[in-house]
């Protein structure tokens, strides 16, 4: 999926006036049956789908329905299988680039991702008690890189707990392996399984603790695309199964060199010191020589947020590199403004500046729990996307590219350190 781009100066933009915010609309039949129709065409064939409690839930009783991020394919199963019910979607800010009043006719209102928001609360509210619709809202954000839960907002438990509704879930498999984030373009041919089930009641939402709806959100988004490939014995054989996969394996775990890893075809190498694997057609990881180290992907990205982890705690984490810069301000385009520089800390947090000296942004390590750090973003390149409530900023490093892979995880790790350092 591509964004519409514009390029202006940096002065063209911020003169650009700022969108007025609108109230959610209520969808009607003729918009639901379409998307319905369309998205019945586009899901990938092998499709399969399940209910479980769903009979709980009134036809027309609002509720909040949770649903894990795989892939663009997520939205079509949500618009296929959620049919005939009343729902809008909370969607990211940048989805309605030159598309807005089709989202908005869908039922989608958008929201900027990892800032405090609390316009989206009043309209997930609007949606519910005057609209009497469901809500369905993607708590992950973005597309998990490695196949596992992507890290969730603190608050999602305090929002359910608030919001007096039943909870739903839509869970997907096989979404990721189909069109995995790290690949992001080539399809591989893949069943997907997507289960709607109710969760909680208002009753027993009422009736619990915070942390007691937490533990029910951990452990209802907790899965393992790779996992379920290998239990389900699902083959992928496409000869281009691991093109990307370096994105996100950026260290090797032989030479421990970042940065110098590469993929193509069917394997993974570190150009470095020559180590390569094989991605097989279970998705098994195997070193072609030697030790393979890590078989499992998850595991590998986990052994990265574990040495960033270590990198902070020793005082050596940080990078600032040079990037181009793209903005977003209004829903009409993404604006590509020029070029400068973003660094990255503990102490500092994301400070970018550029188009000669006009970009000054800072935003604290602290008021970020996660942050968009997204491969072949939009079929544009990797990128880094920070902001406030007045303009949202993409880096495009153009040196040092590993940055995109490490630095997601490591804005989870420092908010995690700062947040214990707290207590």
């Amino acid at each position: 999926m591509k964004i519409k781009v514009l390029e202006k100066s940096y002065d063209e933009v911020m003169a650009i006036k700022p969108r007025k915010h609108q109230l959610p609309k209520k969808t009607n039949i003729f918009w639901q049956t379409l998307t319905k129709v369309i998205s019945k065409v586009l899901i990938p064939p092998h499709f399969t789908h399940s209910e479980v409690g769903m009979e709980r839930l009134g036809k027309k009783e609002p509720a909040l329905i949770l649903m894990n991020h795989s892939g663009f394919t997520d939205f079509e199963i949500a618009y296929s299988m959620l049919y005939p019910r009343k729902f809008n979607t909370v969607a990211a800010y940048e989805t309605f680039m030159g598309l807005e009043w089709l989202m908005r006719a869908i039922g989608c209102f958008s929201t900027r991702k990892y800032i405090s928001d609390l316009v989206l609360v009043r309209d997930i509210k609007h949606c519910l008690t005057q609209n009497k619709s469901s809500v369905l809202m993607y708590p992950e954000a973005v597309y998990t890189l490695d196949g596992t839960c992507v890290t969730l907002p603190s608050t999602l438990a305090k929002l359910i707990k608030m919001l007096e509704v039943p909870l739903c879930f839509l869970k997907t498999n096989g979404v990721y392996l189909h069109v995995p984030a790290y690949g992001y373009v080539e399809k591989r041919e893949v069943p997907i399984h997507a289960e709607l089930r109710y969760i909680l009641s208002p009753e027993e939402i009422k009736a619990m603790s915070i942390e007691e709806i937490q533990d029910v959100i951990d452990r209802e988004f907790s899965y393992d695309e790779f996992a379920w490939q290998k239990e389900n014995k699902i083959v992928i054989d496409e000869p281009f199964r691991a093109a990307g996969l370096h994105r996100i394996l950026y260290k090797c775990p032989h030479c421990k060199e970042e940065g110098k890893m590469d993929s193509s075809g069917i394997h993974l190498t570190c150009n470095a010191c020559g180590k390569t694997w094989e991605l097989t057609e279970l998705g098994y990881l195997k070193a072609t020589e030697g030790d393979t180290y890590f078989d499992h992907v998850p595991d590998w990205y986990k052994w990265e947020r574990e040495c960033v982890r270590q990198e902070i705690l020793d005082g050596k984490y940080g990078f600032d590199v040079a990037c181009d810069i793209m903005m977003i301000v209004d829903t009409k385009a993404l604006y590509k403004v020029g070029t400068g520089r973003l660094s990255h800390s503990m102490e500092g947090g994301f400070h970018l500046t550029g188009c000669d000296g006009k970009i000054d942004f800072h935003q604290s390590a602290g008021s970020m729990y996660t942050c968009e750090a997204i491969p072949y973003w939009y079929e544009i390149d990797d990128v880094i996307g920070i902001g406030d409530n007045h303009a949202l900023y993409f880096a495009f490093p153009t040196e040092q590219k590993e940055v995109v892979g490490k630095v997601k995880l490591a804005a989870e790790e420092i908010f995690k350190i700062l947040e214990d350092r707290k207590g």
